[in-house]
């Protein structure tokens, strides 16, 4: 226990701690040097450049003669994910707070700090990038300095592309970050930070050890459901899963016991055995807090559970999705989702579906026919035609909790737009209002 370190990186979009950490992975000789991002393995991750599925891999690293395991979570650094990067500071004792020598501290990096010092993380600072032709690196050092309070000597240059100061960072590691702190004498307790659907083996429950240990055939209960399992195979976090007789006191892994159902596993839960019970449950994990909302459609009726049975697997691999069912006139019955829609590609398995824009404001339509008076139109369903009606109002897009508007603007025609001519991507499209002068 005393050779185990955990830690995360926490930064900004963009400030290359993906192919930093790929650098310590190479290293430590986990990985083969490669020009890949080995912990960003989704073809979108790839292809935007960044980290939507938080990442957890296991290296060996000697230092003075001594073994260690470095237990490495990458977190997302967009602010769409904080979520993911909130589970991956509750499994650490220590992280790295990555700053891009060519464009400083930056929001999300400042908000990912608070978050690891409310967690009480030891933080070591590190400036990136810095074999860039503009790199600042002393000014940016100040930025930290007047940040995080810390001495210039504590701060770590590096270069995440030639692999510059990475012996520094992981020496830094080990000696700065405490080994973690538990009881192996006490009964298991197990933080459960994430979770993967495989089809063939069921829930892969990612956890960290605070106390006891739990081994390969051991009796389980899940506190928050009170479902009980068997640890059918327990291991750690390599490239690949592997499997080990027993997870100690302190270290980060997997169990695997079968599980189908996909709302029998939550994010924050606690794992402890069923014959010697933990007194309580790890505290500490919020809830996510919704605060986009999307309405996602199955094109076919037919296709509503099929649907439902894809949100809850993808609810396994992104903690930060809720949904509930809906209804709409357009487009009948449906779910109010809310998470980040990245991933929404992954949604459903089987068919196509669809998705309201997210950030999609109410537009309020007049108008007015030969038969009758001024009407308002404010969804598609009651819509008039061209032909035989005159729009009074051109599209007022005011937040849907809003008054209603009390001046008038410069009349134009308006339609709903063929939905299928809006594509969001290859599986989703988006119903929006557009105007035509």
């Amino acid at each position: 226990m005393e050779n185990i370190r955990n830690f995360c990186i926490i930064a900004h979009i963009d400030h290359g701690k993906s192919t930093l950490a790929d650098r310590m992975l190479e290293y430590t000789k986990t990985i083969k040097i490669t020009e890949n991002q080995m912990l960003d393995n989704m073809d979108l991750e790839r292809e935007r450049g960044i980290t939507i599925k938080s990442h957890a891999i296991q290296m060996e690293y000697e230092y003075d003669r001594k073994k260690y395991m470095l237990n490495l979570i990458d977190t997302p650094g967009h602010v769409d994910f904080s979520y993911e990067v909130s589970r991956s500071i509750a499994a650490c004792e220590g992280a790295l707070l990555v700053v891009d020598a060519t464009q400083g501290v930056q929001a999300q990096t400042i908000s990912n700090l608070y978050m690891a010092i409310e967690q009480d993380l030891e933080i070591i600072p590190v400036i990136n990038k810095i074999d860039m032709p503009n790199a600042m690196p002393e000014e940016v050092e100040d930025e930290i300095v007047d940040l995080i309070g810390c001495d210039p000597e504590d701060i770590i240059r590096a270069s995440g592309k030639t692999g510059e100061g990475v012996p520094e960072i992981l020496e830094a590691v080990v000696k700065r970050i405490p080994a973690p702190k538990c009881d192996p004498a006490k009964p298991l307790q197990a933080l459960i930070f994430d979770s993967i659907f495989n089809s063939f083996r069921g829930i892969i429950v990612l956890c960290k050890v605070e106390n006891g240990s739990i081994k390969r055939g051991d009796k389980v209960k899940f506190v928050q459901t009170d479902m009980e399992y068997t640890a059918d195979e327990v291991g750690v976090l390599k490239l690949d899963l592997e499997p080990r007789n027993e997870l100690g006191c302190g270290e980060v892994g997997y169990v695997i016991s079968g599980i189908k159902v996909a709302t029998e596993v939550k994010v924050g839960d606690t794992i402890t055995h069923v014959d010697a019970p933990c007194e309580k449950a790890i505290s500490g994990f919020e809830e996510v807090k919704p605060m986009v909302f999307a309405g996602v459609y199955p094109i076919d009726p037919n296709d509503y559970e099929n649907l439902r049975a894809s949100l809850e697997k993808l609810q396994l691999n992104d903690a930060s999705l809720t949904f509930q069912p809906e209804s709409s006139q357009a487009l009948g019955f449906g779910f109010r989702c809310c998470s980040t829609w990245r991933l929404c590609r992954n949604a459903s398995t089987a068919s196509l579906i669809w998705m309201s824009s997210p950030p999609c404001p109410t537009c309020r339509i007049w108008f007015t026919t030969s038969r009758e008076a001024a009407r308002k139109c404010t969804t598609p369903v009651v819509f008039p035609s061209l032909r035989s009606s005159t729009i009074l109002r051109s599209p007022i897009f005011v937040p849907p909790s809003s008054p209603e508007p009390i001046s008038s603007v410069p009349s134009c025609a308006c339609a709903w737009t063929n939905a299928a001519s809006c594509s969001v991507s290859s599986m989703c499209r988006a119903t929006v209002w557009s105007s035509i002068s």
